[in-house]
């Protein structure tokens, strides 16, 4: 999950005023939301799903990153509405060039799905629901714990391509603007270190390091660490385009655990606001503790994607299903 945008300031009196006073959207309107929505429109849709994230994985191991990611970047910007997977058409410009989308892959996979879904049942599972239920079934496919997420989401008609920046954290911002995103959606402190843990399976492009390591390494990275960093990102420009990176995680790179707390509390934290968590009162605790309790960390990311996926979503009447995950219907 690492890239320009893969992590997420307190604006003030007002704003936390504000916040206190309403609730999350996620927690007002998504009561239609509910499990197995699909059991009579199409009661093998989860098994269809499931199927293809399996036969995916097979083949392109990283796509169980890849379905991580998009869940994060889809429902973090306004609703968990597949307003992620839209390309440019008409009048809808496409999020996916925003550096706040930087380096997400494997999007045509999504259509993969798309297409034995509509093989069964046509025009019935939104792309919205396929992005929930490939993440979930990902993390499982990465040794992580199996989320069980509430369907029934429908998709937008438009994009927030004018709005990414608002509501994706760039990686190297504050804890606190981390912390004021996901609250928005009423996520918590510790909700949002069990999330980051997702960093604990991917890459980081080189883009998203130099900083800490050029001109000089920043003092909270482990010396021996900058040194293979420094080997992985030779120089201070590398080319966007190209493929050069760094595991999140040296020693079990696509398995879903608690190593990424692990490194943290060796100073091995890739990206700023990954080591920044440790540094911080007020999540520090929780990094603690979830480096030392696997099942703890699962519990709690489980619990915040929960609540992550359930971020306003489109339900009844508004939106639409695709035919096409690329684009609207016409």
């Amino acid at each position: 999950m690492a890239s320009k945008s893969s992590v997420w300031f307190t604006f003030g009196s007002l704003i936390l005023i504000v916040i206190a006073l309403c609730p999350p959207l996620s927690s007002a309107q998504n009561s239609e939301l509910k499990s197995n929505y699909y059991a009579a429109s199409c009661p093998r849709a989860e098994d269809i799903v499931k199927e293809q994230v399996y036969n995916l994985y097979q083949e392109h191991g990283n796509t169980a990153v890849s379905w991580l990611r998009a869940i994060f970047h889809d429902c973090m910007v306004e609703s968990c509405d597949a307003s992620v997977l839209l390309d440019t058409s008409g009048s809808v410009v496409s999020e996916k060039p925003s550096d706040r989308n930087f380096g997400m892959r494997n999007f045509k996979y999504v259509n993969t799905i798309k297409s034995a879904l509509e093989k069964e049942c046509p025009g019935v599972v939104s792309c919205a629901d396929i992005i929930a239920l490939s993440a979930r079934d990902g993390a499982v496919m990465l040794g992580g714990p199996r989320v069980e997420l509430k369907t029934g989401r429908r998709d937008s008609k438009k994009s927030s391509a004018a709005v990414v920046d608002k509501y994706i954290p760039l990686h190297n911002d504050s804890v606190s603007i981390v912390l004021s995103r996901f609250a928005a959606m009423g996520i918590d402190a510790e909700g949002v270190v069990a999330l980051l843990g997702a960093h604990t399976v991917g890459r980081t492009h080189c883009g998203n390091l130099v900083h800490r390591l050029y001109p000089k390494v920043d003092p909270t990275l482990n010396p021996e660490y900058a040194v293979y960093l420094k080997g992985r990102c030779p120089t201070t420009n590398p080319d966007p385009e190209a493929v050069v990176y760094a595991r999140n995680d040296r020693g079990t790179p696509m398995k879903f655990d608690n190593s990424y707390y692990k490194n943290l509390m060796k100073n091995k934290g890739l990206l700023v606001v990954d080591q920044q968590l440790l540094l911080d009162p007020r999540t520090s605790p929780y990094v603690e503790k979830m480096a030392q309790d696997n099942q703890y960390f699962f519990s709690q990311f489980s619990r915040a994607l929960t609540i992550l996926s359930e971020n306003n979503p489109l339900t009844g009447n508004n939106g639409e299903i695709r035919k096409d995950c690329r684009f609207v219907n016409t």
